[in-house]
């Protein structure tokens, strides 16, 4: 395609760009304005006379936590660090210092209901270490594991009363944070620890010397996290006390992001390299200026108030698509945050686990990348011990129902979830086709470019769309509010929006493609 065209192309595109947050952002302000009276979770702000939203319990409990959580997360990392470098420790020191330090961490997190967690984990090593080495050993890990995954669930994290009044009064000290919900991060680690066990003593997924040819990090002599993962690590580290360190070590317990038991036990043993000193501070500096920009967004823009207090429903559609566009941004800026913060201290400690956001998410038209970049480490996880093992892209329009209906249960025990899972594989299968068909077009000529990078860009603003819905469907308005949506969008007073959305849906995803091939331009330069 011309180039001279494409930059024209691209000036219209960033006017549009433009145009576009100008008016989301006036109408995002004058809607948080005029309802500010009607919505549930605004509290007195850090700006003046501003109100701020923290309607959403998780990044309340986080902000609120903030303080605590740097305090003690910098007193142990300074602990641990001394410790290694005075007395040159190793994997087997080194699990022992942080077991010390995240047994104590949890004591004070979970109180006595700590027994279950050491119980559960202790139990599912005896089993790895009995059957790991069986050809069957893949169905009874997944069979104990999802048993307890769900059976916490049920039955809330149990009681001590259950097993017999004598241990009753143990039920008085709870802890602060309740255990079964941090446990469903401890179930993926212990999955993890068992398959990394079950494949040791076999050759790994990877051409190890092709991969360090292509890898960029590899080559230059550092290691990436993909090689640290599939290299296994010796028979020797698959320890009692190195275990359990990685079940419960403090930086990542709460939130992740995950790490496999290979990648954890190869940098306990050698801290990362990936990253300089000077580089984690600027990592842990970006950071700062990402929790101020949440600092403006939940003083001026009420967006989570509105999908909680119901208020959406007296909307119009233009509104209701702001309202929803903003959620979606909320969220992806509230887990980053969070990831990124016990990422920092993890990198801090010498432990290079995945980012989970390595996107933005208004920088994804298609659910493939947008799933490789929300919560990216839970996609290599799923990727590593659940798609393979399930025979990968032989199979792959079957995989995508059983891989998102864990996911949807390792959530929550909800029926928006598992809506929002079977809507997201719906939405997958044209995709996957589509994909299939284009890899046997052939794009030889400058018209034929044209129609495909067309057809993509409409493709991308369907998607996104459909994208746009199942979250909103699974993490706001529920099954009952697919209705709801088409009475919005389907009838005439909704169509101008909906046909104005796929219009800016189109053009996103066209500035995208200019994005990409900018970063395709510089990585062959």
């Amino acid at each position: 395609m011309d180039k001279s065209w494409r930059q024209r192309e691209l000036v219209f595109l960033l006017l549009y760009a433009v145009i576009f947050y100008i008016i989301i952002i006036r109408y995002s302000l004058q809607l948080s304005h005029d309802h500010y009276n009607k919505l549930y979770g605004l509290r007195p702000g850090l700006i003046s006379s501003q109100l701020n939203d923290v309607s959403d319990a998780q990044w309340r409990n986080f902000r609120s936590n903030l303080p605590i959580l740097t305090f003690v997360f910098g007193f142990f990392t300074l602990v641990a660090n001394i410790l290694r470098a005075f007395y040159n420790l190793k994997a087997e020191g080194m699990s022992i210092v942080w077991l010390m330090i995240s047994l104590a961490y949890l004591s004070y997190l979970h109180g006595a209901f700590i027994v279950f967690i050491l119980s559960i984990t202790s139990a599912n090593f005896l089993l790895v270490k009995i059957f790991g080495r069986t050809k069957y050993f893949p169905f009874v890990l997944w069979v104990f594991n999802l048993s307890f995954l769900l059976c916490n669930r049920v039955y809330e994290g149990y009681s001590f009363a259950s097993f017999g009044n004598r241990w009753a009064y143990l039920d008085k000290f709870r802890g602060t944070f309740r255990w079964h919900i941090c446990f469903n991060f401890v179930v993926l680690r212990m999955i993890s620890f068992g398959y990394d066990y079950h494949w040791s003593d076999h050759n790994a997924y990877v051409d190890q010397e092709k991969h360090i040819r292509h890898c960029t990090t590899c080559s230059s002599g550092k290691t990436c996290y993909r090689m640290l993962q599939e290299r296994s690590v010796g028979i020797d580290m698959f320890s009692y006390t190195l275990y359990l360190c990685y079940l419960l070590f403090a930086p990542l317990y709460i939130a992740g992001p995950i790490i496999s038991f290979n990648a954890f036990a190869s940098q306990l043993d050698t801290p990362q390299k990936s990253y300089t000193l000077k580089q984690v501070v600027l990592y842990g500096f970006r950071w700062v200026l990402s929790l101020f920009l949440m600092e403006i967004m939940t003083h001026f823009f009420y967006y989570n108030a509105f999908a909680i207090s119901g208020i959406w429903k007296q909307l119009s559609p233009m509104e209701v698509f702001i309202v929803g566009y903003g959620v979606l941004n909320f969220m992806w800026l509230k887990f980053f945050l969070i990831w990124r913060y016990f990422r920092f201290w993890a990198l801090v400690s010498g432990i290079e686990a995945p980012e989970n956001m390595p996107r933005c998410i208004n920088n994804c038209y298609n659910l493939e990348s947008f799933w490789k970049n929300w919560h990216a480490s839970f996609n290599k996880w799923l990727v590593r011990y659940m798609y393979i093992p399930l025979g990968g892209s032989r199979r792959k329009l079957l995989n995508v129902w059983v891989v998102f209906t864990f996911v949807a249960i390792w959530h929550d025990l909800e029926w928006k979830l598992l809506s929002w899972a079977w809507l997201t594989c719906i939405f997958f299968i044209p995709e996957m086709i589509v994909k299939s068909a284009a890899t046997s077009i052939k794009v030889d000529n400058v018209f034929k470019e044209f129609v495909f990078r067309e057809l993509s860009a409409v493709a991308g603003a369907i998607t996104i769309t459909c994208l746009m819905v199942a979250n909103l469907v699974g993490f706001v308005i529920g099954p009952s509010g697919i209705s709801w949506l088409k009475s919005v969008f389907l009838q005439a007073e909704g169509l101008p929006t909906l046909f104005g959305l796929l219009v800016t849906f189109y053009i996103g995803t066209k500035l995208m493609f200019h994005v990409s091939d900018s970063k395709q331009r510089i990585h062959q330069s």
